[in-house]
């Protein structure tokens, strides 16, 4: 389903990596693995970035999976406002650049792919600069284009639940 998210594309080459992060492996235990989450790997080279491509009002990204959940494969309460929030909800957490520093914070969002729009509501930080460490779930650094949606999202967007991961979509602001 992924078809050009993670390769660059015009819009996200006015996006340069920001540097590197080594892996480190997770302790026993560490990791939630929930919703095919990647774990670090000892010693693999990870890109940060501290931007995302430009806003428009079709602004490419990849749809993630992600439990915002207490327990769930988001790790910590949300960065927004220190809660915990249902998958039954439709929130998202945005890459570093599109964050903003939490300027979106309980701001929503449209997010458009399979015909439908949802609007979701910006809680959480993917963060593109850091990971691979207990703060991050020992995750490797999310890329600069990254809408990571609870299960609420993807169920508006009418993507049948064996296809959950990765999708291309198009967000704006709402």
């Amino acid at each position: 389903m992924l078809s050009s998210g993670l390769r660059p594309s015009a819009e996200a080459q006015a996006c340069k990596p920001s540097g590197h992060i080594t892996g480190k492996k997770p302790p026993p235990g560490q990791c939630n693995r929930d919703n095919d989450s990647e774990c670090c790997v000892q010693g693999k080279p990870y890109t940060t970035y501290k931007c995302s491509p430009p806003v428009t009002s079709h602004t490419k990204a990849v749809l993630t999976l992600n439990s915002f959940q207490k327990g769930g494969d988001g790790g910590g309460p949300s960065e927004c406002d220190n809660q915990y929030h249902s998958d039954d909800k439709p929130v998202v957490a945005l890459s570093t650049g599109w964050y903003k520093g939490g300027s979106r914070c309980l701001n929503n969002i449209k997010i458009s792919a399979n015909g439908q729009t949802v609007t979701a509501m910006v809680v959480d930080e993917c963060d593109s600069t850091m990971g691979c460490d207990e703060d991050h779930d020992y995750q490797p650094p999310c890329p600069h284009n990254i809408v990571d949606a609870s299960k609420a999202v993807w169920k508006a967007l009418g993507v049948p639940e064996d296809d959950w991961g990765e999708l291309d979509i198009t967000w704006t602001d709402a």
